[in-house]
């Protein structure tokens, strides 16, 4: 019979890079944001577009990895569609896009709070609330932009660029965590099981 001491290290541990590497494009793309404020739309949808793309493909890659088809494969899914349909929507579709965007949000939101939940056994308890509240964040920024989609492009793109910040850092957070209890040992991870 499986002990806890014996039971393999969980298998959202031993990934948790795919966190920190969503976390940095986050990062990266609001502080280019944040860097020049007056950034023409069509630099916006493209950086939004790698944006998407690499935080789906990051996704996708972990789930494939470890054979879990869940909520963050489906969310990795989504997250390359979106990349796709921004590429391909034309520039005149500004308030289309910022709809699709605010939508890409609250869906990509509710797959990572689902994921939260789901695999709440293999996160450490005092640490959870961390994928949760990226996913909670999420939601709140789609919720925004649907309620204030004409707010003015200079806001709108001050607005993403916070909130890509302000992920980046969470998940970020979120992945050094996990991986701190990964390097805890086996035995560490399992406890927290309990």
């Amino acid at each position: 019979m499986e002990t806890l001491k014996t039971r393999p290290v969980p298998s959202l541990l031993r990934y948790w890079w795919v966190l920190v590497v969503r976390g940095v494009l986050a990062l990266a793309f609001g502080v280019i944001a944040l860097l020049w404020p007056q950034i023409t739309i069509a630099v916006l949808v493209t950086l939004f577009a790698v944006f998407a793309l690499l935080d789906g493909v990051a996704s996708v890659i972990s789930a494939v990895r470890h054979r879990h088809f869940g909520w963050q494969f489906f969310g990795g899914l989504l997250s390359i569609a979106v990349a796709v349909l921004v590429v391909l929507w034309p520039i005149s579709a500004w308030f289309a896009l910022l709809l699709l965007i605010a939508a890409w949000a609250i869906v990509r939101g509710v797959f990572d709070v689902a994921a939260a939940v789901a695999l709440r056994h293999e996160l450490d308890s005092r640490y959870e609330w961390l994928l949760v509240l990226t996913g909670i964040v999420s939601i709140l920024f789609g919720v925004f932009i649907v309620l204030w989609p004409l707010a003015g492009t200079l806001a709108v793109v001050t607005v993403v660029a916070a909130f890509a910040v302000f992920l980046g850092v969470l998940l970020i957070a979120t992945g050094l965590r996990q991986r701190s209890l990964l390097h805890r040992g086996p035995g560490a991870a399992a406890r927290q099981l309990t």
